[in-house]
């Protein structure tokens, strides 16, 4: 059998930042909101595709996100977790992200 996957590659650009915190532990830790719009083939006809999505990084990747701006284009790579025990709301655990400036 093979291994549960949780892996999610996405681009798009900031639509909200919340401030640097710190776990208990002192771990830095930023919140924000990333929107993504593109077009998808399903069912073999384009379809255009808009979600709005939270995301969440921690320790260095914290600190990087802290310089980023609303608007600012990215892809973010990492896993999908509950945003609580109470909430199983879908929130993006980055692992990687690439600023897309200049590109």
């Amino acid at each position: 059998m093979t291994e549960p996957q949780n892996r999610l590659t996405i681009s798009g650009s900031i639509i909200e930042l919340a401030q640097l915190r710190h776990t208990p532990a002192g771990l830095p830790v930023l919140q924000f909101r990333v929107a993504h719009a593109s077009e998808q083939i399903e069912a073999g006809l384009p379809r255009r595709v808009e979600c709005e999505l939270q995301a969440v990084a921690l320790g260095p990747n914290a600190h990087l996100m802290q310089g980023a701006r609303p608007g600012d284009q990215l892809e973010l790579a990492g896993f999908l977790a509950a945003r609580s025990a109470r909430s199983k709301q879908p929130v993006l655990h980055v692992e990687r992200i690439e600023f897309m400036e200049g590109k």
